[in-house]
């Protein structure tokens, strides 16, 4: 019997991910297996020999695992685009997204603000920082834990607004979406996959990685809050 499949992912593309191993089983015959866990941490674990086959991560940080050697360039490959959302506890006002002033509105109306420590956090601080806003919201923003939703500091009183991207945040219980950042402040993230360096069996990784790319995929994908990269 072939060996099981083991993948790797930041917890973005575990909603995808989740229904799509089922999907690849029954269709393809592959046994697949993601573990999920925050970029940071999962970029921590490739770098100290984790012993898997497929990685899927943000871009960036999967080119440059590539570019040291842990992943393999020729497999990497562009999947999803995932959008980031504002989100509020649930039953409370919904603010308006629809231009840089509803912004700056909602921003400086929150008492604290959830973000993550994935490129969604990192691009938020840098919104914020261009909007001239960081003086006065600096003591505000709440970094969630690695692996944590910030949409989970909602629910639990610890923040009042939340970003991050709409896979991690549309189905925890007690969070209400608001929608995407308005215009040119909107933040978007591009998920890909690729075949780790240590896989032992690269072809099946390869495999992987067509129907994760393909179009049954995508119905998925938009299912769970991401397009498929060069949709429009």
């Amino acid at each position: 019997m072939d060996q099981e499949i083991s993948g790797l992912s930041s917890m973005a593309t575990r909603p995808v991910l989740a229904e799509l191993t089922e999907h690849i089983r029954l269709a393809e015959g592959l046994a697949v297996r993601f573990d999920s866990a925050g970029g940071v941490e999962i970029a921590r674990r490739v770098r100290a020999g984790a012993g898997s086959d497929v990685l899927v991560l943000a871009e960036g940080a999967l080119a440059e695992l590539a570019e040291e050697g842990y992943v393999l360039a020729d497999s990497l490959r562009p999947l999803w685009v995932s959008q980031v959302v504002a989100a509020v506890p649930r039953g409370t006002p919904v603010p308006a997204l629809r231009s840089e002033s509803d912004l700056r509105a909602a921003l400086l109306s929150a008492e604290r603000i959830a973000y993550s420590t994935g490129p969604s956090g990192t691009a938020l601080v840098d919104l914020i920082t261009r909007l001239g806003l960081a003086g006065v919201l600096g003591d505000r923003l709440v970094q969630a834990p690695p692996g944590v939703p910030a949409g989970s500091l909602l629910s639990s009183g610890r923040a009042d607004l939340a970003f991050q991207q709409h896979s991690e945040l549309m189905d925890l219980p007690g969070v209400a979406v608001v929608g995407p950042l308005p215009g040119e402040h909107a933040i978007s993230s591009t998920f890909g996959g690729g075949v780790l360096a240590v896989s032992s069996q690269p072809g099946r990784g390869r495999e992987v990685l067509d129907f994760l790319g393909s179009g049954p995929a995508w119905k998925t994908a938009r299912a769970k809050g991401m397009r498929a990269f060069g949709d429009q």
